[in-house]
């Protein structure tokens, strides 16, 4: 840690402080884009298409440039610029092609909103419609319309991402550990099954707004909602090849962003219209409906798991493939993509893994970065796959995330190892286990079930994320020491709502022993003014900028004890200092003020040394590599964050209504730095993912328009939708080279909030859920639907001796009254679970089977094994026929002997040939070689001889065995 100061010698950090930027948020003080005017500032408005791809054929903007009061009217053929983050790949302005429902066709900017807005009605547009490509499934059909037909013409970031030209993949990441093949023999149980989510809107308070100025001499100036000013300036500059210098970005307060205002998006066609109208200052805002289709949203995602487990709880093996719906653009989808790719299994330790994430482009919306950065989305299948497959093998769901979680050792998915200072997700676990008291309902819930009639279900999941950056990520921190003795900041981190700033002032006044009171960090940032900052995403700022203003506070007090060694003719190793003063530690009275060092320290005689004060920190991740683009090993991720969440649900059986009466969340964030701050984030998120679990998401008809493109259609959670107790955990686990041990938890409290409740609504009803959100009517089609998604195979030692292959086929899980086994005529089937099918190895895979799987009796010279419960008698002569069901029939010691029914009934003993008889439910021996083995409930019983009938079940059939 860069800074590790005792605790109880911390005056701020771990401690309550109100946020720094409080006040003027209260009082209205705070400026946003939104309050910004300007002389002669014109407004723009956008005309949108009503398609989701179609060609223009022509468009007429005569009407429009000659309304009055209209100074700028552009279209695409206007402006052949392309922008793009990782894979430049649009255009400002749609030209020829329309890509999705609510693409810029044309724009204009005009003296008020009213006048720009009557100018877009007048232009006309004639379109060829065409056929749009909807699905992210069908990108391997050969037949697949092109989104991008040019895409191998587009600049890229080579290094890091693979665009495949003549497709819809903008980018396909792979990760390969191990190997899957020969661990899926390995496994006893193979179980795959399907999950997906939809495209999802931010919807921050403040919609996109930006205002452009394009002066002579190309400088450029812009004010504007964005996350990151400085990607937003080298994205501008790239785009329209101008210097960084001539390009100034500002960013004022921000009122939220939750990653979709990370990019680059209304800026560029506010200053060409700018530039049209001949220089004045362009404002476009965008509308809430314009939020839904014009700007990006959240990509949608269709995940394929396949897990290979053993019966005591281990993967040994999981393959996966994931179809990321980027939407027309790929924008941040490609880099979401990447880091989906290397946390695909969730916090756990797969040991052979295969991933396969595609990216692919469809005529939608586009998607961008959302809070999470593609957990959320992903953690939906993993965390319900977890207790699909723990059902499947009969384990509690919570023991199976225990067995198979990271831990210190264990290496993650890209060959990095998991140290001790890592973090425990096991502990997460347990903190919200027994916050809802997981496992059992108490006395309050049982009273409570009676009374109303619903089931009360109970979830338990895990979480984890690792900043997605490039290696190069770097961030400055500059103090300035002021005449008065307080300090000024200047940085380019951008608090929109996180409550950074302040954890950053409390880092800063720890080192430097001040009063936080002295510690001014200005909102505003400006690319001018401030040093240099990658990006405000991927919950980087705090251990990044805090790691910063660190080496920035110390760098400070280093220059002021420089000026106080000459000035007190003292060696620095003997100085120290409280919040007022440099002094001799030996002769305190002997001491120099920072007032008095501030602008340079003056002697009597007027003569002055060193000059003004100002501490520099600087810090960049460390240890960082780019993935191996075959293998997806490397080093990717500068911390990890643990977390887990427990759901306490209630539903309805009957209408499938659902109330979520208790959520605990538990993170392991190192050290908390502000406990208010960690308890928002913590809230926060967890609401915003209750929204994505619950009701949120875009619908689309079958040529691609968008449905429901307003809060009137596309619902977020209110007040109303609050869970009844919320219960916040704070595990510390210090990472080593955080600020104060501290590292991130701005997304990871949305991470997995849909998963706990999907599994909580699985466990009280039964309703089988792999679609979210999850809406009320949905809980009520899945109560009545009798088919279960998904796939299963439990393999037999034969089998697994056998080449698994990817598409292997494999049947579909069986509910309702025992199965049958089947017979083979090469060899004899094991038998397993209850109910289950015996399938021949030679010729199919088994069915999957249901219950506590029993396990198979081994023959041994004629003398098998017997378990379960109740037993059944072994026949003591060859012609003693095979018994089977429950209730079983006791074995005849005779011909004549007769049979003994009953529970639990006792085999009679022959001579010598008795058999054992062992475990629920037992299995009859072989007679002779021509003997089967038993399986299942109900069983069957087999005649040794030609013409003695097989009986079986309620009501038994007779067959032929040899026939």
């Amino acid at each position: 840690m860069l800074e590790n100061t005792p605790r109880k010698d911390r005056r701020y950090v771990g401690k309550d402080v109100p946020k720094i930027d409080s006040i003027e948020k209260l009082t209205g003080q705070a400026l946003y884009t939104g309050d910004l005017e300007f002389a002669g500032m014109l407004h723009g408005k956008v005309l949108r298409s009503p398609h989701a791809k179609a060609k223009i054929l022509k468009i007429d903007t005569t009407k429009a440039r000659q309304l009055p009061g209209v100074h700028a009217v552009l279209t695409g053929h206007d402006l052949d610029y392309r922008v793009g983050l990782y894979l430049v790949d649009k255009y400002i302005l749609a030209r020829d092609t329309i890509r999705h429902f609510g693409e810029a066709v044309a724009a204009v900017a005009a003296e008020t909103t009213a006048i720009a807005q009557k100018a877009v009605d007048l232009i006309e547009v004639e379109y060829e419609v065409m056929t749009p490509f909807l699905e992210p499934k069908k990108v391997f059909d050969k037949d697949a319309p092109l989104v991008h037909p040019d895409l191998g013409t587009y600049d890229y970031v080579q290094a890091v991402f693979t665009p495949v030209p003549g497709t819809n993949i903008a980018n396909h990441t792979k990760l390969r550990k191990g190997d899957v093949g020969k661990a899926f023999k390995k496994a006893d149980f193979i179980i795959e099954r399907e999950y997906t989510n939809p495209n999802v809107q931010h919807v921050p308070m403040e919609t996109h707004i930006a205002v452009g100025k394009w002066d002579v001499g190309d400088r450029i100036t812009i004010h504007t909602s964005a996350q990151s000013p400085f990607t937003v300036r080298n994205l501008f500059a790239h785009s329209f090849k101008i210097p960084h210098c001539n390009i100034r970005v500002i960013t004022p307060y921000l009122g939220g962003g939750f990653g979709g205002k990370a990019g680059i998006h209304l800026e560029p066609l506010c200053c060409c219209l700018s530039k049209v109208a001949g220089g004045r200052p362009v404002r476009i805002q965008a509308t809430r409906e314009e939020e839904f289709s014009l700007l990006p949203c959240r990509s949608g995602l269709t995940y394929h798991i396949k897990t290979g487990v053993k019966k005591n709880g281990k993967i040994v093996a999981q393959k996966m493939t994931m179809y990321w719906d980027a939407g027309a653009y790929a924008d941040y989808a490609v880099n979401v993509t990447r880091a989906s790719g290397f946390s695909a299994s969730g916090p756990y330790e797969i040991e052979n893994a295969w991933v396969d994430a595609y990216t692919v482009y469809t005529n939608k919306p586009f998607g961008t970065a959302y809070r999470g950065f593609g957990h959320v989305e992903f953690s939906w299948g993993v965390e319900r796959h977890m207790n699909y497959v723990a059902s499947q093998i009969g384990i509690d769901p919570l023991e199976f995330r225990r067995i198979n979680a990271l831990k210190a050792g264990s290496k993650t998915m890209t060959g990095e190892e998991i140290m001790k200072n890592t973090g425990n997700v096991t502990k997460c676990m347990e903190a919200v286990a027994e916050s809802i008291k997981y496992g059992k309902l108490t006395a309050a819930e049982a009273a409570r079930e009676k009374k109303t009639g619903r089931r009360i279900g109970k979830s338990v999941v895990a979480l984890h994320k690792a900043p997605a950056m490039p290696p190069f990520t770097g961030t400055v921190m500059i103090l300035k020491l002021n005449e008065d003795g307080s300090v000024t900041g200047s940085h380019a981190l951008t608090d929109y709502g996180m409550g950074t700033y302040t954890s950053l002032a409390q880092i800063i006044a720890d080192v430097l022993r001040w009063p936080i009171e002295r510690i001014r960090l200005p909102i505003e940032n400006d690319t001018d003014r401030d040093p240099y900052d990658w990006q405000t995403v991927a919950s980087k700022g705090l251990l990044l900028s805090g790691n910063a203003a660190i080496l920035a506070a110390k760098d400070l007090l280093d220059k002021c004890y420089d000026v106080a060694a000459q000035v007190l003719r003292a060696q620095k190793c003997d100085l120290d200092h409280d919040e007022d003063k440099v002094f001799v530690r030996h002769h305190p009275k002997s001491h120099v003020t920072y007032k008095q060092m501030a602008v340079g320290y003056a002697y009597p005689d007027g003569n002055a040394i060193c000059g003004p004060i100002v501490g520099v920190g600087r810090y960049i991740a460390q240890g960082l590599t780019n993935l191996n683009k075959e293998t997806g090993q490397g080093s990717p991720a500068l911390d990890w964050t643990y977390g887990a969440h427990g759901l306490v649900v209630e539903v309805d059986p009957k209408t499938g209504e659902y109330t979520i009466i208790k959520v605990a969340s538990a993170y392991d964030v190192g050290c908390v730095i502000n406990e208010a701050s960690v308890r928002g984030q913590a809230i926060g998120g967890m609401l915003q993912g209750l929204g994505t679990a619950m009701c949120e998401g875009y619908i689309y008809n079958d040529k691609g328009q968008l449905l429901n493109p307003s809060f009137t259609d596309n619902k977020i959670p209110t007040s109303l939708d609050i869970p009844e107790e919320i219960d916040c955990i704070a595990i510390e686990t210090p990472q080593i080279d955080g600020p104060f041990g501290a590292r991130g938890v701005g997304e990871h409290s949305m991470i997995a909030v849909c998963g706990a409740l999907g599994n909580a609504i699985e466990q009280a009803v039964g309703a089988v859920l792999t679609h979210m959100p999850i809406r009320q009517e949905d809980v009520w089609r899945a109560l009545r639907n009798k088919k279960t998604p998904g796939k299963v195979v439990r393999q037999s030692k034969a089998a697994r001796t056998e080449k698994i292959a990817d598409a292997e086929v494999v049947a579909k899980p069986r509910r309702g009254r025992p199965p049958k086994a089947a017979k083979s005529a090469a060899k004899t089937p094991k038998k397993r679970g209850r109910p289950s099918k015996a399938a021949s190895v030679a010729v199919e895979s088994a069915k999957p089977r249901r219950g506590r799987p029993p396990k198979a009796a081994k023959p041994v010279d004629n003398a098998p094994k017997k378990r379960g419960r109740p037993p059944k008698a072994a026949k003591p002569a060859d012609n003693a026929p095979k018994k089977r069901g429950r209730p079983p029939k006791a074995a005849k010691p005779v011909d004549n002997a007769p049979k003994k029914r009953g529970r639990p009934p006792k085999a009679a003993k022959p001579v010598d040939k008795t058999p054992k008889k062992r475990g629920r439910p037992p299995k009859a021996a072989k007679p002779a070689d021509n003997a089967t083995k038993k399986r299942g409930r109900p069983a069957k019983a087999a005649k040794p001889a030609d013409n003695a009938p097989k009986k079986r079940g309620r009501p038994p059939k007779s067959a032929i065995i040899n026939k």
